[in-house]
């Protein structure tokens, strides 16, 4: 990552300073750095901008040839020109403004001492946050395709490099539905507007994506984290009408896409926490297998949810779809056993009734916004290249070769 670091406002200053020069710091650790100096000079806050040209630093070719290394062979761009998994639409999108600081997740606020343990950690690290996005305060509109065509252009330069390249390719994009619970709307009248408008501007990223020969993946932790962070003091039943509006939201902005083109990534919120106030999956499967796609990307490492892989034996994949299972955490620095992921791999695929419709994957990224992953980058390496193990050991025991 390359940051340049802007200061804005130090402490007891109304207005903004300007400097003669900005100070570029690049590779691992960067953030930290930027955040040192911005403590020594008193400041309360820092812009940090990502520079366009990073992707093609050494980094960006050793990240992509460790990961072939390792054994994967479905894989992304790691998001590396996004600060957030979802926030960086403010850059592509027209009507975000201001800042709001969402509620805590209901597992969290359930235990004081866990959420005081949580502050003090987080207190001194130098992150992007997604619990502090902006609001929607104007006409959502996309402005231009350039920013996701050059991160499509950085990708297919970084696989054409390669002698194997992923056997799949994919990008994110996030569902309109993270976007409209996160992003507070000042704007539109109705929920239903504001959905529209967003998939309205999402629906130019989606097909960008698709159309440069990628997969496209949805990141929709809307459809079950909301259940405890927007809902958790309402019904189930209102939460669930929430679920049903995005996923009729996502289905008409992929009318233009072929439905094995695209997967859908739900989750219960990539943080270390309690977890034991999550939806079931049972509760929302029903609705989530409306939306059209071609598969579904589960975390089914998460301890909280581990068992509920079982939930496809009463409510099974349509006959063209996937299952991609998360395998190995993303939270914690234990490196997985490849016969641990192995024996994960084969539960799954003994409910699907097809190994060949199971691909084993992590639970979610490692780092869904900058700064904030918690596991250490030679554990990650390390568990990826178990994954890969194991999925091997899988498929040798399933009669896959």
């Amino acid at each position: 990552m390359a940051c340049c670091e802007v200061p804005i406002a130090a402490e007891d200053c109304d207005g903004a300073f300007t400097v003669d020069s900005s100070r570029v710091t690049f590779g691992r650790g960067c953030l930290a750095e930027v955040g040192d100096r911005a403590g020594a000079l008193g400041l309360r806050r820092v812009a940090l901008f990502s520079d366009a040209g990073v992707a093609k630093l050494p980094i960006f070719a050793t990240t992509r040839d460790s990961l072939v290394a390792a054994g994967i062979d479905v894989g992304n761009n790691g998001e590396q020109q996004r600060e957030a998994f979802f926030l960086y639409v403010r850059h592509r999108m027209s009507g975000f403004g201001g800042q709001w600081k969402r509620w805590p997740q209901a597992d969290v606020a359930r235990y004081p001492m866990f959420r005081q343990a949580r502050d003090a950690q987080l207190a001194g690290r130098i992150a992007v946050s997604n619990m502090d996005p902006p609001k929607a305060v104007g006409e959502i509109r996309y402005l231009d395709r350039a920013l996701v065509e050059a991160e499509c252009d950085d990708f297919r330069a970084a696989l054409d490099a390669l002698a194997r390249g992923f056997a799949e390719p994919f990008v994110t994009a996030p569902s309109p539905g993270i976007i409209a619970a996160a992003v507070l709307n000042e704007h539109y009248a109705t929920e239903e507007a504001y959905l529209a408008a967003l998939g309205d501007a999402l629906k130019i990223e989606y097909e960008t994506i698709v159309g440069r020969g990628f997969l496209l993946q949805l990141d929709c932790p809307d459809l079950a984290l909301e259940r405890h962070l927007s809902y958790q003091d309402q019904p189930l039943s209102d939460f669930l009408g929430f679920v049903e509006r995005v996923v009729a939201t996502i289905n008409t902005t992929l009318v233009n896409i072929p439905k094995e083109q695209v997967r859908l990534h739900v989750c219960w919120g990539n943080y270390e926490g309690p977890h034991d106030s999550d939806v079931p999956l049972a509760d929302i499967l029903p609705i989530l297998q409306q939306a059209k796609v071609g598969a579904f990307f589960l975390p089914f490492a998460n301890p909280r949810h581990a068992h509920e892989y079982k939930v496809f034996e009463k409510m099974p994949l349509a006959d063209d779809q996937i299952l991609v299972a998360g395998v190995v955490d993303s939270l914690t620095n234990f490196v997985e056993h490849p016969e641990t992921v192995a024996d994960r791999i084969e539960r799954v695929a003994q409910v699907v009734g097809d190994p060949h419709r199971v691909i084993a994957g992590t639970d979610c990224g490692f780092d869904t916004s900058a700064g904030m992953g918690r596991v250490a980058e030679d554990v990650v390496w390390a568990k990826l290249k178990s994954l890969a193990e194991g999925a091997r050991l899988a498929s040798q025991r399933l009669g896959m070769g």
